[in-house]
Order: C-alpha cells, then sequence, then structure tokens
C-alpha cells in the first residue's frame, strides 16, 4: 500500500471516530436549551422515565448530543432494586431506549 493510501485509510478513520462520539451537555448549555424550547425541562424528561417505572428512584441523569440530536439519558433503581437504563430524545419526550441494566 503506498503511503498516499494509508494516509487516506488513516485520515477517514479518525474522521469516523470522531463522528462517533457523544457529547456530554454541560448544565449551563442544558439550561440554554431548556430556556429556549429546544428541548423539553428535565422535570418533564424525569416524568416520563418514572411513568416506566413507577416508584423507582432516579440515580442519575445526562444530557447528550449524538449525531445531531439531543439524548437525555436517565437510570433509574426500581423498588425492587432492579438497575434500568433509558435513553429519552430530549426533545420529544419518545423513549429510545428502556433496558435492565445488566
Amino acid at each position: 500500500m503506498n503511503r498516499l493510501t494509508a494516509f487516506f485509510i488513516a485520515t477517514l478513520m479518525t474522521l469516523g471516530a470522531s463522528l462517533a462520539h457523544a457529547r456530554d451537555l454541560g448544565p449551563d448549555e442544558s439550561r440554554k436549551l431548556q430556556d429556549a424550547g429546544t428541548i423539553q425541562s428535565f422535570e418533564k424528561l424525569n416524568a416520563v422515565a418514572l411513568a416506566r417505572h413507577p416508584g423507582a428512584t432516579l440515580t442519575d441523569t445526562e444530557l447528550e448530543e449524538k449525531y445531531g440530536k439531543f439524548i437525555y439519558q436517565v437510570e433509574l433503581r426500581d423498588p425492587q432494586g432492579v438497575e434500568w437504563d433509558m435513553e429519552l430524545d430530549a426533545v420529544t419526550g419518545k423513549v429510545l431506549k428502556n433496558h435492565q441494566d445488566t
């Protein structure tokens, strides 16, 4: 393989890896998105998650931007001690993932 081909392959692999990463959004940016009406309030998103698991307790939440979409990640513990991971579309509130943590 010549050097130019190797360079292009390495560049494409680096670009692909950087695009695959999610970006965590901090509290200031999250608040701005909520205030602008771009995403739903965390209270509403938390209520959606808790409605799926009555009696559960939120253990962790995080807002990320993945592939240009705002994703609200929620970790819960239900009354039986089972832990759940959920992902919600932060714009619509739609549940994208809801699975037991293993």
